[in-house]
């Protein structure tokens, strides 16, 4: 990856107690089995950033997004976002978008960036696009995604936003396939071209129904892979999941800038 040795490193030292170096992201993980694609938070295979995984055990897709108690999801976060720091990460992720009603809880407990979900992003693009533009949000299941969720990560549920659910609004069944407890198989599983037809199917209709959207917010962690096939068809900014983990990376990390004059 690299042609040399940062020049810079010169002098190594304990960071608190850090037990590993040199590390990237910690992303918090569902106690699920499920997979996904390149560019899905969970596989690690297309992040050009080092990644460490840890699973918040008995936090699955039904505990965190289907149950409306979410007190027993609070603990195993934080008893993860613990461990991530004391492995040395330099930022904490999370997989999923609805991971944002502990936003605050976490980046309370430890002492680097914390970014739990996608959504963090919607207030900047709010700022990007103006306010007489409309931030077009879509989740995977709408009906999960209340005024907590928003407010635990700086969105006023009032202002510039439009939400869609691609699962229980737009029938994205391929996303059924891999997330919903009720309806996927028991080996969960997708076809890559019938999600990225449903998805871009989708977008098209969230747009089409609201002409004032200026930039979509692609909230789910499985979303990204088809982000760039989304934007050809709708030809707006496009944030996800990819774009924040990207962002989180680079501020914890920046990058030297090589060139001439």
């Amino acid at each position: 990856m690299n042609a040399q040795r940062d020049f810079g490193i010169h002098h190594i030292q304990t960071r608190k107690n850090h037990t590993c170096y040199g590390m990237g992201l910690g992303i918090m993980v569902l106690c699920d089995a499920y997979p996904g694609f390149p560019g899905d938070v969970r596989n690690a295979s297309a992040w050009p950033f080092p990644v460490q995984y840890e699973i918040c055990e008995g936090v699955d897709n039904r505990t965190l997004v289907w149950e409306q108690d979410k007190a027993p999801c609070r603990e195993p976060i934080l008893r993860a976002a613990r461990k991530l720091e004391r492995m040395g990460c330099r930022a904490i992720a999370a997989e999923c978008g609805y991971f944002a009603y502990f936003q605050k809880d976490v980046a309370g407990s430890v002492d680097v960036p914390v970014f739990m979900s996608s959504l963090l992003q919607v207030p900047f693009i709010q700022q990007v696009i103006g306010p007489r533009k409309q931030v077009g949000i879509v989740c995977a299941q709408k009906r999960f995604l209340t005024e907590a969720h928003l407010r635990n990560v700086g969105i006023d549920p009032a202002s510039n936003i439009v939400i869609a659910g691609a699962q229980d609004e737009y029938g994205c069944t391929e996303f059924d396939n891999l997330w919903d407890p009720e309806k996927r198989p028991a080996r969960p599983e997708a076809v890559y071209d019938k999600a990225e037809a449903q998805m871009i199917r989708t977008c098209a209709a969230v747009v089409q129904k609201h002409p004032a959207v200026g930039a979509l917010m692609l909230e789910c962690t499985g979303m990204q892979p088809f982000a760039r096939a989304v934007q050809r068809v709708v030809d707006l900014p496009v944030f996800s999941w990819g774009t924040l983990l990207d962002y989180a990376y680079a501020v914890v990390a920046h990058r030297d800038y090589y060139g001439h004059v």
